[in-house]
């Protein structure tokens, strides 16, 4: 746990730091995006951060690769260069979509070249976790597909849901924790010598490089992580969690209490839920209207929580919420009898749907009707009297 930490610790002290270089070179150069009808800012601001968010997963898994312990991760490993390389090339289209608008089918041939690296060279997908029995995925060019095809996905939840400031960054944190807590927990108690493991290395690193990009970002954000951040997120996220799935088969997971097999499914899932729920959202009201899939609106989630009253900051909390009953919920199977976890789970999200909807259920509770003749003498009378 204490090398882990200390990586986690390293990328967040070098995205804190790049990122504020980033913050004065987007400044000095006036590299700003033009403010659109759908933003939540009023003011000019950087889209640079993703260079911050970059520098520190790359010195951390650098120090990692030297470091005692994790080091191992790295033996005869090129996975983790993989996904490097991966990161790399998605940032590098991130960037040029952030400064030059990029039409978006070029920039799905970006993220599709940037999770093809990482399947080739990086993590791949072997298992599909289906119920009862898992299913191994033999053809190489099957495995390659459904690997990149995950990727993407979660590149573009990510992406969607980067709409105010803190947002991407905090459930980027929040996940990332549960996800780093439940992949160092089943290495930890599994009987197995070499206790290393990629997946929690790289949720590790994911936490800490949000950390210190929101240090930066919380509102009002002096710097956006752009798209070069919420797609690099993404990658970082869907590799750990294609990392993690290909685990099933090794045992690793047969000491959950409760319904094993369902456990990589559901924390990456239940992590990626509100993300991978906007985008779904985003493509069937695009789609509806026959406008593409990539077309920007405002109709996301967190405008909606806007829309019906809550502030900039209060959306923002309220995001992080259900993020921590999502992906902290998903995480109790691991540790806890599922029945037990189901029924706080199911309570938990109860409460969170009511606070989310209390400001519309508010306005539209019905407010007294109109008095009668006879009432508003009464009253006129009682008002005489004192």
């Amino acid at each position: 746990m204490i090398m882990y930490l200390l990586m986690m610790l390293t990328a967040a002290a070098v995205s804190y730091s790049a990122t504020w270089g980033a913050r004065l070179l987007g400044n000095r150069l006036k590299l700003f995006s033009p403010i659109r009808s759908r933003d939540t800012h009023s003011h000019k601001v950087s889209r640079l951060g993703g260079l911050g968010i970059y520098a520190g997963f790359l010195a951390a898994l650098v120090v990692a690769s030297q470091s005692f312990f994790v080091k191992d991760i790295f033996r005869g490993n090129a996975s983790p260069w993989g996904v490097l390389a991966g990161a790399t090339l998605i940032v590098i289209v991130g960037l040029a979509d952030d400064l030059l608008d990029l039409r978006w089918w070029v920039k799905l041939i970006g993220q599709s070249a940037a999770a093809l690296v990482v399947a080739v060279w990086g993590v791949r997908m072997t298992i599909v976790p289906l119920i009862p029995e898992p299913v191994v995925i033999e053809n190489e060019i099957v495995s390659i597909v459904l690997t990149a095809g995950l990727i993407v996905t979660a590149m573009n939840a990510f992406n969607f849901i980067d709409g105010l400031d803190g947002l991407a960054a905090g459930v980027a944190i929040i996940g990332g924790a549960a996800f780093f807590l439940t992949a160092y927990w089943v290495h930890r108690t599994a009987p197995i010598l070499d206790r290393s493991d990629l997946a929690t290395l790289l949720t590790a690193v994911v936490v800490g490089s949000a950390m210190g990009f929101l240090l930066h970002n919380w509102f009002p954000s002096k710097i956006f992580m752009g798209d070069s951040g919420a797609m690099l997120i993404g990658l970082l996220m869907a590799s750990a969690g294609v990392v993690s799935t290909g685990q099933i088969s090794s045992g690793l997971y047969d000491r959950v209490n409760g319904i094993p097999t369902i456990i990589p499914i559901l924390l990456p899932f239940a992590v990626l839920f509100l993300p991978l729920l906007d985008l779904g959202l985003a493509v069937i009201r695009r789609t509806a209207v026959g406008r593409s899939p990539w077309s920007a609106d405002r109709g996301h989630l967190h405008h909606k929580l806007m829309d019906i009253g809550y502030s900039h900051r209060a959306s923002v909390l309220l995001m992080y919420a259900w993020t921590c009953v999502l992906a902290f919920g998903g995480l109790a199977f691991v540790v806890y009898p599922w029945q037990v976890v189901l029924a706080v789970d199911v309570l938990a999200a109860s409460i969170m749907a009511v606070v989310t909807a209390w400001p519309y259920l508010r306005d539209k509770a019905p407010g007294p009707g109109p008095r009668s003749e006879a009432e508003c003498e009464a009253e006129a009378e009682a008002g005489g009297q004192e």
